[in-house]
């Protein structure tokens, strides 16, 4: 199992959510590595290895959960600048947000995410969510 390892980068600036992630995880025994940045301009210093931030190793299998709304550089935002990186761009994203608005959900895809899912409200359907995502990246190609 140890080839299907994925390095998950959460993008997310709210720390109850990031919490609730976290705990998801352990209740859906994820072991996978998990690193947080807390808007989009910390997750690409993270991605591109940049001085003072903690990189994602580059030739690891990789996949970003993102939120939408955050400060310095919200989703959509981060989302033009990974899809501009060469080395960056193939990375599948899943945007993991409040946001229901119809705009964001099109300018996403238009952006190439793998998935664009609401956050639930609930922690209990927050875990089943979470173990979806878990089944789906285990089956999932990702170079």
């Amino acid at each position: 199992m140890e080839d299907k390892k994925i390095h998950i980068l959460l993008v997310e600036d709210d720390e109850v959510d990031v919490m609730n992630v976290r705990r998801a995880f352990k209740k859906n025994n994820i072991v996978n590595p998990l690193y947080i940045a807390g808007n989009g301009l910390d997750a690409l210093a993270m991605l591109r290895g940049e001085a003072g931030s903690e990189p994602i190793v580059p030739c690891e299998r990789r996949l970003i959960l993102l939120d939408l709304n955050m400060p310095r550089m919200n989703g959509i935002e981060f989302l033009r600048e990974l899809r501009v990186d060469r080395q960056l761009k193939s990375i599948p994203t899943i945007v993991l947000t409040t946001s229901n608005e119809d705009r964001d959900k099109v300018e996403a895809y238009n952006l190439n995410v793998a998935g664009y899912i609401l956050k639930p409200v609930t922690f209990s359907n927050f875990v089943e969510v979470v173990a979806t995502l878990n089944k789906y990246w285990m089956l999932s190609e990702i170079p």
